[in-house]
């Protein structure tokens, strides 16, 4: 499925900066930043359970929110981009 999720951690203290610099490694090990605090994930319904407790353990819910938008596995028809950072194929080959 496509998830895409997007974060908003309060960085008023080191503690925020932390946390913010905590919730974008772990989305990095499940998908792809898009924008600052956005990241699109392909990712199974279990791993993304397993995400989603992370990232939940992570915030502080009186300062910090997470939002989930969950496209589905057509979602090639339901994304559009335009401008600077040129969309990929997040199912394709990647080289190394």
């Amino acid at each position: 499925m496509f998830v895409l999720i997007t974060y908003d951690v309060c960085t008023e203290d080191a503690a925020g900066r932390k946390r913010l610099r905590h919730v974008a490694k772990q989305c990095t090990n499940y998908g792809q930043r898009v924008q600052n605090s956005v990241f699109e994930c392909v990712i199974d319904p279990a791993l993304f359970k397993e995400l989603q407790y992370k990232l939940e353990n992570i915030i502080d819910e009186e300062k910090d929110s997470l939002r989930y938008y969950f496209l589905g596995k057509n979602y090639q028809s339901k994304v559009e981009h335009v401008g600077a950072k040129p969309s990929f194929d997040v199912e394709g080959i990647l080289i190394v």
